[in-house]
């Protein structure tokens, strides 16, 4: 029976729908590239002149269709699960805690497929929890009876290699795409390039580090609405690729497969930039239930 709050009918959702569903997409995205991304490495060998690049960005074709082939992790490194969900205002979870759902989820995923386990419980006793939970869990209220569920593994070797800066409001576009430029520029080959590079912009101070996150998920293949910030992510592609940092860092034409940014609104006194930078793997899954 659907639940029901001041005479409007609710949809239900048994909250062990919501960890079978991260279960599905953490296994799937370690496995399985978007396609739209998998078509732009094939697309960048092409593209690349030298024999080192195109060689290397075959291997890395190679590595995706063995992993298709064969079902196991495209990387050794399975990530921190990330879990983005917009729940349905009117949606009603019961049978349970949802965030221990989730992360049930999650558990299961790692176990039952194979994945490495890469979380520790503290970050100086560094004791791993044995199943990659907590994961970083980001909930969000939309409207209407949808729940969308999107894991996000994320590798730390490229995370390590994120930055985020407090501009003042006195700073240029340039300003902050140069900020952009020189974090690519001092990752070099350590997150594995080609990258996908994220960037939030405005918000606060964690407001702008979840934007750039959130922006390593978005299609690879949709541009910013905004023509401003569309400009932005087109300039920066190029300078970026100018760079010749290359694949894998060897060199070459394909440093960055794609640049997304993300913008919020932003407090008077302030302009925050983060850029969170995603390997040639820049995983992600979607599920709507």
């Amino acid at each position: 029976m659907p639940a029901c709050f001041l005479g409007k009918a609710m949809r239900e959702i048994n909250v062990s729908q919501v960890q079978d569903t991260v279960k599905r997409l953490v296994i799937r995205a370690n496995k399985v590239l978007p396609e739209g991304l998998c078509a732009l490495i094939e697309s960048s060998r092409e593209a690349e002149e030298k024999e080192l690049p195109k060689k290397i960005m075959t291997q890395l074709v190679n590595n995706l269709d063995a992993a298709k082939q064969l079902d196991i992790p495209i990387c050794q490194d399975t990530g921190m699960a990330v879990i983005f969900i917009e729940a349905g205002q009117d949606v009603h979870f019961f049978g349970g805690d949802l965030y221990e759902s989730i992360n049930r989820g999650v558990a299961q995923g790692y176990t039952e497929g194979l994945l490495r386990k890469s979380i520790v419980r503290d970050p100086f006793d560094r004791v791993n929890t044995g199943d990659n939970t907590p994961a970083v869990i980001h909930f969000k209220i939309v409207p209407g009876e949808a729940v969308k569920i999107t894991a996000c593994p994320k590798g730390f070797g490229s995370e390590n290699m994120s930055r985020l800066k407090m501009f003042t409001p006195s700073a240029s576009r340039e300003d902050v795409m140069n900020f952009v430029l020189e974090t690519v520029v001092t990752a070099g080959g350590n997150p594995c390039p080609p990258m996908v590079v994220g960037v939030g912009i405005g918000g606060d101070f964690e407001k702008c580090a979840y934007l750039s996150k959130k922006a390593l998920c978005r299609d690879v293949s949709i541009r910013n609405e905004n023509a401003f910030y569309r400009d932005m992510e087109t300039e920066l592609l190029e300078r970026i690729n100018e760079t010749d940092i290359g694949p894998q860092g060897f060199g070459g034409r394909t440093t960055a497969l794609c640049v997304n940014v993300e913008q919020a609104p932003t407090h008077i006194a302030g302009l925050p930039v983060a850029v969170n930078i995603g390997c040639h793997v820049t995983r992600h899954a979607q599920e709507i239930i």
